[in-house]
């Protein structure tokens, strides 16, 4: 009991600081900032497409920042590509048509690999002399005025970056990636909107952002030392006194992983590489001198992917507690639990609810929909537990991409594209044992009139079936894909 009760009073500190986050959002979320015209002569802007075995979007990528709208002479292009699969020889021939009909773009390929994507962009930026660096993953679609809405800005002299806000492209394609969405939603218009508006630092997202040249320079540069290169630059940017700006209405649209291998893999690079920077950057934050508002956010911010370790310790600490409680051994339990039950779980509902209001989803349908995204973030315990543990032991590791299918709308199917072959785990196993578990003993609560507990222990449940399951349909999509011919793309 003693292990339990700590376990929710930590979540509980976390929900406490996520209730903050709604009311720092609440109070910012109609500050806008007015883009300044272009200059007469606009400054010159890089624009870096870093690309891995990106077969089916990375076509989509290239015509769109081919068609923006900015000075032919004021632009340059790089698409940095690092393939090893057949991704060149269908961008290679786009990209030759376009640099005939005008189109400044240049195609780069390293001799190998090192570092990944920071090194990637490292590597580009050696080679390009413009201010401004604007950057695009492979799944991304930027809209035509990108440039003509973001480039202003940097008439502040001591701007270092803008970031602009995701939209999905597939947001309706499936079940998955509408709660996906959701979840992603939370953070770019609650969280970045109250980090900002509170004067507290916030990141650089990885892409749909345009950077100073000279901050990236000043900040040290691109590292590869963690798996979020973006958010390592983003701190020690600021932490050298350079300024970030969002803009919540300007929005580039993106492709969410429409399976769960797809997200469990990007979730666990962000969730190591999140680790990785709070063990490289916190000791430094606080010795630095920058306001002590800053320090405490950037410490629950970089810190938070622990909860799910700590949910873990608390799937595992239900069944005892409700024995103890079914057989008399432990009184007083509605008492203790409805409180931290409250303080832990319903600002994150409050949380989701306020940016699908901003966004004009608050229906019916997306008030279901809250509950579900919820446990699907339970569900990823496991997969991001593990994440936890690497960056808690290692520094950098592998950049595994997360794969994209250029799915769009539900017509679009996946049944004859595929990557490489699907990795074997024994993490899906884990989590149908915790769905097992979460099952029986939602069964003996209610069983033993322990009602109060029973919402919480569906949620468990569900979130660890669903992921399981959907581990295990990938897995066999991906073995019949990899018998059918090799697709045209």
């Amino acid at each position: 009991m003693i292990g339990y009760g700590l376990v929710w009073l930590i979540l509980g500190v976390y929900g406490v600081h996520r209730s903050w986050l709604v009311i720092q959002f609440r109070r910012h979320r109609r500050e806008r900032a007015v883009p300044p015209p272009l200059p007469g002569s606009p400054p010159k802007v890089l624009v870096q497409l870093p690309i891995y075995n990106e077969r089916y979007v990375a076509g989509r990528l290239i015509d769109a920042v081919a068609d923006l709208d900015y000075p032919r002479d004021r632009l340059e292009i790089q698409a940095l590509d690092d393939s090893d699969d057949d991704t060149p020889a269908i961008i290679g021939p786009k990209i030759e048509t376009l640099r005939r009909r005008g189109v400044p773009i240049h195609y780069s390929r390293r001799p190998s690999r090192h570092g990944y994507k920071a090194g990637a962009l490292a590597w580009g930026l050696a080679q390009s002399d413009a201010p401004l660096v604007a950057i695009f993953d492979a799944d991304f679609v930027p809209r035509r005025d990108f440039l003509r809405r973001t480039v202003g800005f940097f008439a502040d002299p001591r701007l270092g970056m803008v970031q602009t806000r995701w939209e999905h492209l597939n947001r309706d394609y499936s079940l998955l990636t509408r709660l996906q969405s959701i979840l992603l939603d939370g953070h770019f218009v609650v969280e970045q909107t109250a980090r900002q508006g509170a004067g507290c630092f916030f990141n650089f997202n990885g892409t749909a952002g345009i950077w100073r040249r000279r901050a990236i320079d000043e900040a040290g540069g691109w590292r590869h030392d963690t798996l979020t290169e973006d958010l390592d630059l983003s701190y020690r940017a600021q932490a050298a006194g350079w300024s970030f700006l969002y803009l919540p209405d300007v929005t580039t649209p993106s492709e969410v992983p429409a399976d769960i291998r797809g997200f469990k893999t990007q979730q666990h690079r962000w969730t190591k590489g999140a680790v990785q920077t709070a063990r490289k950057l916190l000791g430094r934050l606080w010795r630095a001198p920058v306001p002590l508002r800053c320090k405490i956010e950037a410490t629950f911010h970089l810190t938070n992917n622990i909860c799910y370790l700590l949910l873990i310790i608390m799937v595992l600490l239900l069944g005892p507690v409700c024995l103890a409680r079914a057989t008399g051994a432990w009184s007083g339990g509605v008492w203790f639990d409805l409180p931290l039950f409250l303080t832990a779980t319903v600002s994150f509902f409050v949380y989701f609810f306020e940016s699908q209001r901003e966004l004009g989803r608050a229906d019916w349908r997306a008030l279901t929909r809250l509950p579900l995204a919820m446990s699907l973030g339970i569900g990823m315990a496991v997969n991001n537990s593990w994440a936890v543990l690497e960056g808690l032991c290692s520094w950098g590791g592998e950049f595994v991409r997360t794969p994209k299918y250029g799915l769009e709308s539900k017509s679009d199917r996946r049944r004859h594209k595929h990557y490489a072959r699907f990795r074997r785990s024994l993490i899906p196993w884990v989590e149908a044992a915790l769905f097992a578990y979460c099952l029986v003993t939602t069964i003996g609560c209610a069983l033993a009139g322990l009602w109060v507990v029973v919402p919480f222990l569906v949620l468990f449940t569900f979130g660890f079936g669903y992921v399981a399951a959907g581990a295990w349909l990938d897995q066999r999509l991906s073995r019949h894909s990899l018998l059918l011919p090799e697709p045209e793309v």
